[in-house]
C-alpha cells in the first residue's frame, strides 16, 4: 500500500511534521523556550500534536536545520538566535499579521549595501554592454505616472539585475535568501508603500550618469540616497498599515 496522501497530494506526515515544525520555530523565536533550554521530547510532541514519531523526528531535524537547536545528550536544546541560518528571517517576518517594522529596516539596510557593493563592482569591471543593461532599468523610476506597485516591482528589478551583473557568488547567494524572504512576508505592508516618485527619479538621473561615467564615489553616493529613501518610504507605509489594522479591529 502507498503512502497515505492529502487532497492536496502532499503526504499527511509531511503536513504534520511542518505543523510541528511551525509550533516549536514561534515558541522558540517568540522567546517561549531561551537558549540552553530543552525542547519538548519526541513522547511530549506525540501527545501533544496526535503525531507520529516519524513526523516529529522530521519536524525536529527541520528546527535543527534552520539552526535554532542542536541535539544533545538528553534532548535537544535551544540555540541563541544569531547562529540560526538565514532562512530563520522569513519565520522572523510572519510572527505577526504586521512583520516586525525594526526588523524590516534591519533587512532594508543589508540588502541595500549589498547592492551599494555589488554596484560598486559593476562599476569596476563590467562592460559597457552591461551598464547599459543597468541603465535601462533604470528608465521606469524616471517616470512620474507609474503605480505603486510598477514602481516597487522596478526597484526590485533594478537592485536584483546589479546583484546578478556583479558576478559576485556569495553577494548573490546572500542577497537571493534575503530577497526570497523578505518580498512575500511584507505583502501586508507594501499595499501602503507610496513612492516619492519625484525624489526617486532624481536619483535615478544621478545614477544613470555616475553609472556613464563609471564614477564609483557617485554611485556609492547616489545608491545611499536610494537606500534613505526606501527606508523612509517602508517607515511611512508601517504607520499606514497599523493605523488602517487599528481601524479594521474597532469596527
Amino acid at each position: 500500500m502507498g503512502l497515505l496522501k492529502s487532497s492536496s497530494s502532499q503526504p499527511i506526515v509531511s503536513i504534520k511534521s511542518n505543523q510541528v515544525a511551525d509550533a516549536l520555530i514561534r515558541d522558540v523565536l517568540s522567546g517561549h523556550y531561551r537558549p540552553g533550554e530543552r525542547l519538548p521530547s519526541e513522547r511530549d510532541l506525540v501527545a501533544r500534536f496526535e503525531a507520529n514519531r516519524g513526523a516529529v523526528r522530521e519536524a525536529m531535524a527541520k528546527v535543527v536545520q534552520l539552526g535554532l537547536a542542536e541535539v544533545q545528550p538528553g534532548g535537544a536544546r535551544v540555540r541563541e538566535r544569531e547562529l540560526a541560518s538565514l532562512d530563520t528571517i522569513g519565520y522572523l517576518l510572519a510572527q505577526n499579521a504586521l512583520p516586525d517594522p525594526a526588523l524590516v529596516d534591519q533587512i532594508l539596510v543589508v540588502i541595500n549595501n549589498l547592492v551599494s557593493v555589488a554596484a560598486t563592482q559593476v562599476v569596476e569591471s563590467a562592460s559597457d554592454e552591461a551598464l547599459t543593461e543597468v541603465r535601462a532599468l533604470l528608465q521606469p523610476l524616471l517616470r512620474l505616472d507609474s503605480s505603486d506597485t510598477e514602481h516597487s516591482e522596478a526597484r526590485f528589478a533594478l537592485m536584483r539585475h546589479i546583484m546578478h551583473t556583479s558576478e559576485n557568488l556569495p553577494l548573490q547567494l546572500i542577497a537571493r535568501t534575503l530577497f526570497e524572504q523578505f518580498a512575500p512576508n511584507i505583502s501586508a505592508v507594501a499595499e501602503f508603500a507610496v513612492p516619492d516618485r519625484e525624489r526617486y527619479a532624481i536619483y535615478a538621473r544621478q545614477l544613470d550618469i555616475a553609472l556613464t561615467q563609471r564614477d564609483i564615489s557617485s554611485v556609492r553616493g547616489t545608491f545611499d540616497a536610494f537606500a534613505e529613501l526606501n527606508r523612509e518610504t517602508m517607515t511611512r507605509a508601517f504607520v499606514i498599515a497599523q493605523e488602517s489594522s487599528r481601524e479594521a479591529i474597532a469596527q
